[in-house]
């Protein structure tokens, strides 16, 4: 059993640390200097206040990192959820060859098919009866899965491929040809594997509308899709999307007021913290 208090604190160290050299960065060692842009953006400069730079040049030092800290988070709510996470994990097992086969005839067909009414769709439950009837000899095969968890008490596995919101097709491709492949190892070497997106920006399952990951999995109804909160329970236990969203709301007024007082070098105005409920309306959360 997790201890939510427990959760709560490695949830808001991992964010903290991130915020914290973010903060530095513009404030210390890589600051917006108003003469610098001037001089290199001399009409935009004449045409819009510095300020509206100045926030952009923040928004740069701040989503990269920001787009890193997911699996580190991932791995929190793991460890302190159902026992153990970790990044990068590497998967030696065998497939039978026809099977191998099969999976490059899928990925060929989908990302062949027109752009038509005729498009064939992607169906998961069809795609891998279809791959798992394959026979042969056994081929070894090497998989690296971006989030590796083990539900202690269970003695179960699971692997997760986390991207973004909002990938690119390239990227969805190679993730359903790694999690088909942890599918359809003999003997089995994970008891399930996910392609999983930390937050959904449309707001409710239904609505998740990014085209380019549509031509791999159906976002709305494929069982091998976790997004939201469906995949941080599942790393977690129950409760824990919820965990993380009072995690993250506990320590963002701090952060916002001090952007504003140090960075921006104005005053916060009232009701300051109301894009912390982004969080909690998913709809509204920016597409980083």
């Amino acid at each position: 059993m997790s201890d939510p208090e427990r959760m709560k604190a490695a949830i808001q160290q991992v964010v903290q640390d991130m915020m914290d050299g973010v903060m530095e960065r513009v404030l210390v060692s890589d600051p917006f200097v108003k003469e610098a842009h001037r001089s290199k953006k001399p009409l935009y400069a004449a045409l819009v206040p510095d300020e509206i730079f100045k926030g952009s040049h923040f928004e740069r030092r701040f989503v990269t990192p920001f787009g890193k800290v997911w699996e580190k988070l991932a791995v929190v709510a793991a460890t302190e959820g159902l026992g153990y996470g970790t990044m990068g994990h590497r998967i030696d097992g065998c497939i039978r060859e026809e099977r191998l086969h099969r999976i490059a005839e899928t990925l060929n067909r989908l990302e062949h098919s027109p752009k038509s009414e005729d498009r064939i769709k992607p169906d998961w439950g069809a795609e891998l009866e279809y791959i798992k009837a394959g026979k042969g000899e056994l081929i070894p095969v090497s998989v690296i899965c971006d989030l590796y968890v083990e539900d202690i008490a269970s003695n179960r596995r699971y692997a997760f491929e986390l991207k973004a919101p909002l990938p690119n097709s390239d990227q969805t491709k190679v993730s359903k040809e790694k999690i088909l492949k942890l599918h359809c190892m003999d003997p089995p070497l994970v008891d399930n594997a996910y392609f999983a997106l930390p937050y959904n920006p449309y707001g409710s399952r239904e609505n998740y509308a990014w085209s380019f990951p549509a031509r791999w999995f159906d976002m709305k109804r494929d069982e091998v899709v976790l997004i939201g909160n469906e995949f941080w329970d599942t790393i977690g236990g129950a409760g824990t999307y919820n965990a993380f969203i009072s995690a993250i709301n506990e320590i963002g007024a701090d952060y916002k007021e001090r952007i504003y007082r140090d960075y921006l070098g104005i005053e916060p105005p009232e009701h300051s913290d109301e894009a912390l409920t982004a969080l909690q309306e998913p709809e509204k959360m920016y597409h980083v």
